[in-house]
């Protein structure tokens, strides 16, 4: 079983979004209870300003991966754990 990424959520605004490192990673969505409403992954910092122009959930955390590959199947086994 696989378990959410252990990392302490932030919200999802301008200063995370600008902290967040421009490197490939996978990244958890959530409201503010810290449920997770949703697992992608991809080059951190663009993805969560897409996010948070769409207004796409309240909080976010994250985790780096070497390559956006791995990023890609950290991303899947996440996601399985939600279905």
């Amino acid at each position: 079983m696989n378990v959410p990424l252990q990392k302490p959520w932030n919200d999802l605004d301008r200063e995370t979004v600008s902290s967040a490192p421009d490197r490939p990673g996978v990244y958890e969505l959530g409201d503010a209870d810290g449920t997770v409403h949703s697992v992608d992954h991809g080059v951190l910092r663009d993805e969560l300003k897409t996010a948070l122009a769409y207004g796409d959930a309240e909080r976010v955390r994250w985790s780096e991966a070497h390559t956006l590959e791995r990023a890609r199947e950290l991303a899947e086994e996440h996601r399985d754990r939600l279905e």
